[in-house]
């Protein structure tokens, strides 16, 4: 049974070599000669002659072998994978002992307790009403939603407990394959952002759970998954096919409390006098319906938009 250490470790290895493998000779500014070249990217060697360390160095590192890795060895690691700032980021997160098992103040792993919503950002959920907003706790779980962000995705709340995961939705649900017009995109940032919380949280059983099952059951999932890429979701853009409002370009924000980072707002933004605007408003207006006022009408041919995956597997 593997251990968070192992696992860190595994981690660590892994983006290495993966980040390795994006690279090729001439974007490193390093020659070709040598030879054919059996590996995708840059060869271990290259890597270690860049970040100028010993290639017996590199490869126990790349191997998970290394230990106390020093800032100095990491910053030219970066910049010899050219590792934008986030990526940087996970890879001090990877390689610090500090941040291999995040305890709580009774010295059990944070992400074992069972994670609740803080009631601060209950009471800002209930103000938000122009706009859907969800609370993402661990691993991508919706902690809470209001009613505009139940009618833009589905009703988290209604579903089981462990079924409560934007990640199984997107990947184990087909109406998000619908939903979003940019499925392929949308999807893999997420795995993005999973692995950044992966970084923080190697010893989460229930991350491992997640990860096994949604490699199991989707093959997209499995694939990005192994490509180890990384991606902070502060803010952007995202574009849906709502099966009963039609399309919509929507900015999202997320809002961190600088007191507990595993607990997120999650708002979406609409730019004001656009067609969106006026979609995000029949969207509310569906929301304010009764279950006694009749089913919801279906898609006008005014509203209809087009997803270009739907129903669809990716190839890329």
């Amino acid at each position: 049974m593997s251990t968070a250490y192992d696992d860190a470790n595994e981690e660590f290895s892994e983006f290495l070599r993966t980040r390795r493998a994006r690279i090729s000779p001439g974007e490193a500014g390093v020659g070709t000669a040598g030879g054919p070249r059996r590996v995708p990217g840059l060869r271990r060697e290259e890597v270690a002659r860049l970040a100028g360390v010993s290639v017996d160095y590199y490869i126990r590192l790349e191997r998970g072998r290394g230990t106390n890795v020093s800032d100095a060895v990491l910053e030219a690691l970066a910049r010899a994978l050219r590792l934008d700032d986030t990526e940087r980021a996970h890879l001090f997160t990877l390689a610090g002992p500090a941040h291999r098992r995040r305890r709580g103040r009774d010295g059990r792993s944070q992400a074992l307790a069972v994670q609740r919503v803080r009631p601060g950002l209950l009471r800002v959920r209930d103000m938000i009403e122009a706009a859907p907003a969800l609370v993402i706790g661990r691993r991508y779980d919706v902690l809470a939603s209001n009613a505009l962000a139940r009618a833009l995705y589905i009703d988290f709340e209604a579903q089981p407990v462990r079924k409560r995961n934007l990640v199984r939705f997107l990947f184990l649900d087909d109406a998000a394959r619908k939903l979003y017009a940019d499925w392929p995109t949308a999807a893999r940032g997420v795995v993005a952002g999973l692995h950044l919380y992966a970084g923080r949280h190697p010893d989460d059983p229930l991350l491992r759970d997640l990860v096994a099952e949604l490699s199991d059951r989707d093959r997209d999932f499995r694939r990005w998954w192994a490509r180890h890429d990384v991606q902070d979701h502060g803010s952007g853009e995202k574009h849906y096919c709502h099966p009963v409002v039609g399309g919509m370009v929507l900015g999202y924000e997320t809002l961190a409390s600088i007191t507990d980072d595993d607990q997120v707002l999650g708002m979406h933004t609409v730019e004001p006098g656009s067609p969106s605007e006026a979609a995000l408003r029949r969207l509310a207006a569906l929301a304010d319906r009764r279950v006694d006022q009749g089913p919801t009408p279906p898609l006008s041919t005014t509203t209809r938009c087009t997803s270009r995956n739907a129903q669809q597997r990716t190839t890329d």
